[in-house]
């Protein structure tokens, strides 16, 4: 997947979404529970809607202010890491997208439930939280284990979004709030690794190679 697909692949979250329910005949008031990683706008899109038609909302506690209070005004210490930035043409390319399609105008998300690092939710598949600031400070990987899937939401990508390198490694630096600290969270991650079979990047393809050699790749 290269940076274009993945920006391409944001446009069409909610339809593919759509598509995938309508396979499985599932409808909106179906989906129970809407468990989020961290509360950026790229993750949060079509919590909304979802969370209108019935489902539940969940997220870490470090990160529900900021779901409430999206963007700069709600304090989000990268903002000026960003703008230190915006002299690389991909930034540029990236926040431009981010811009058009709505990422200054996050809508607030009230009234999510809250979860701690540890916790098994009840919610189907048991996710188990496994925290992992750094990226942001309550992000989150979540453990499905009677399906040996790890999700690893921002923690770990498989493409730098923008030297388009290849390979498990952490979020550019200018879009973490602590990149120090979100290595150190890749401990926890490796820590899985009997546990999980597949990780599931926030960006990029399934990585079935191990939550260990995931991290071993991040770091070198």
């Amino acid at each position: 997947m290269t940076e274009t697909d993945d920006i391409q692949s944001t446009q069409s979250t909610g339809e593919r979404l759509r598509r995938a329910r309508e396979e499985k005949g599932i409808s909106l008031e179906d989906i129970e529970a809407v468990v989020l990683t961290h509360s950026d706008g790229d993750h949060t899109g079509v919590a909304p809607r979802l969370r209108d038609a019935g489902a539940r909302v969940l997220i870490h506690s470090a990160d529900d202010a900021t779901l409430r209070k999206p963007g700069p005004k709600g304090g989000d210490a990268r903002v000026p890491n960003i703008l230190k930035n915006l002299w690389q043409p991909a930034t540029l390319k990236v926040l431009g997208h981010t811009l058009r399609h709505g990422g200054a105008k996050l809508p607030k998300i009230e009234g999510a439930e809250t979860f701690e690092d540890g916790d098994v939710l009840d919610v189907p598949g048991r996710l188990r939280v496994i925290h992992t600031p750094g990226h942001t400070p309550g992000h989150c990987a979540l453990l499905a284990q009677s399906r040996r899937v790890l999700f690893v939401g921002d923690a770990l990508i498989d493409h730098h979004l923008v030297t388009k390198g290849r390979g498990p490694q952490i979020m550019p630096t200018f879009t973490n709030v602590d990149s120090e600290r979100a290595l150190r969270s890749l401990d926890a991650i490796a820590e899985v690794d009997a546990e999980a079979d597949i990780l599931l990047f926030g960006h990029g393809d399934p990585w079935h190679g191990g939550a260990r050699a995931a991290v071993a790749s991040a770091r070198t």
